[in-house]
This record gives C-alpha cells, sequence and structure tokens, in this order.
C-alpha cells in the first residue's frame, strides 16, 4: 500500500467550532502536498445515475461540457494555502447550512439540489460543487462520486482533483481526507472530460 500523506491531509481536518478556526489552524501549518496519495482510477464507461440527469435537466450550467481546449489546461487543482482555506470553508459552511433529511422515497423519489434548508448527501454534495465553481474552481476537478457505505448504502461525495491526490469532501465526516482513507466502496464517478459522462471506478486489487 502506498503511504498517505502525514501532514497535509490531518491538517485540512476541521473541528467543530467552525471553519475560521480550522482554516486558521490550517493555514498557520507548513503544507507538502507533493506526495499525497494517487488519484482514483476509472474503468469503463457506465451510466450516471437517472437522479444525475434529472439534476442536469434542472441546472443545465451545471453540466455543460467544457470547450476540448479547455479540458485539459492546468491539469489538476494546485492545493495553495487559499485554495486549502477554501474547501475548508465551503466543507464546513454546507455541512452546517443543510438540516440532514434521509430520502424515505428510494431511488425513484431521489431529487439532488443546490442549497436546500434540508436535504440528504445528495445535495451537500452538489451544493459543495456548486460553490467551488462560483469561487472558480475548475469543474473538471470537482467530480461527484457514488460510494456505498460499510452497512451498504449507497452514498454521493464530492471528489476534488488536486495535484497530488484525489481528497474527498463528505457530509458524513467533518474532515477532508484523501480517497483511499474514506471507509467506502468505490461505484462511479464524473470523468473530469466531460461533466454528464461517468465511468466506473477501477478496482483496487486488480
Amino acid at each position: 500500500m502506498r503511504k498517505l500523506i502525514k501532514a497535509a491531509l490531518l491538517m485540512l481536518a476541521l473541528v467543530s467550532v467552525g471553519a475560521r478556526e480550522a482554516s486558521a489552524a490550517l493555514l498557520g501549518s507548513t503544507m507538502n502536498l507533493r506526495s499525497a496519495i494517487e488519484r482514483i482510477r476509472l474503468s469503463e464507461a457506465t451510466l450516471a445515475p437517472m437522479a444525475f440527469t434529472l439534476f442536469c435537466m434542472r441546472y443545465a450550467g451545471e453540466c455543460a461540457a467544457p470547450k476540448q481546449r479547455m479540458v485539459f489546461r492546468g491539469g489538476a487543482t494546485r492545493l495553495t494555502r487559499a485554495r486549502i482555506a477554501e474547501l475548508v470553508e465551503v466543507n464546513a459552511s454546507v455541512n452546517r447550512s443543510i438540516v440532514p433529511m434521509r430520502n424515505e422515497r428510494g431511488v425513484a423519489g431521489e431529487e439532488w439540489l443546490i442549497g436546500p434548508s434540508h436535504g440528504d448527501c445528495n445535495d451537500y454534495a452538489v451544493t459543495k460543487r456548486h460553490q467551488l465553481i462560483a469561487r472558480g474552481w475548475p469543474m473538471r476537478n470537482l467530480l461527484l462520486s457514488e460510494v456505498v457505505t460499510s452497512w451498504g448504502e449507497h452514498h454521493l461525495i464530492l471528489v476534488v482533483r488536486a495535484k497530488g491526490g484525489d481528497v474527498v469532501l463528505d457530509n458524513m465526516n467533518a474532515q477532508i481526507r484523501g480517497w483511499a482513507k474514506a471507509p467506502y466502496r468505490w461505484v462511479r464517478m464524473q470523468t473530469s472530460e466531460n461533466p454528464s459522462y461517468w465511468a466506473a471506478v477501477a478496482r483496487s486489487d486488480v
């Protein structure tokens, strides 16, 4: 197994006192992100979740394909101090602003909404993505990802494709973690080339 970076990911921890204190502690620390964990590997193309298709009909701008020449410009996002502070702030503020409400209607009743007062994991993930895009983060590096929890529940998180490795914003954990440290079975994820296209996550044991 590849070693996770020890310092940088610990510095991304959010504490319950809020984003300001966490950000101040983070920015006052020495950062070294070059040796962070690897990126998530994708395999074959797969269908997007049906709820995502409905989400794109409601919020067309969130799913607009980038111009081809812009897809690879700049590659993964470099996590500067300012960028890390934004991740900390957005992650904490969205986790606070949406009151958790379980979807009792099943897959057929799923709605992915940006900024609702009450919502489930899908709403947290798309709201964080939306806010980061509004702050100038490239859409190609903000990837919605479907995972399965240890108790068998499907769950949506946001993966940030950063230089050195992918990190996870998750409403079920206050920490911004490397993807390999999130205790999930990975299913599928948006592709960087086109946000409307999804691909299966490659198994780590093959």
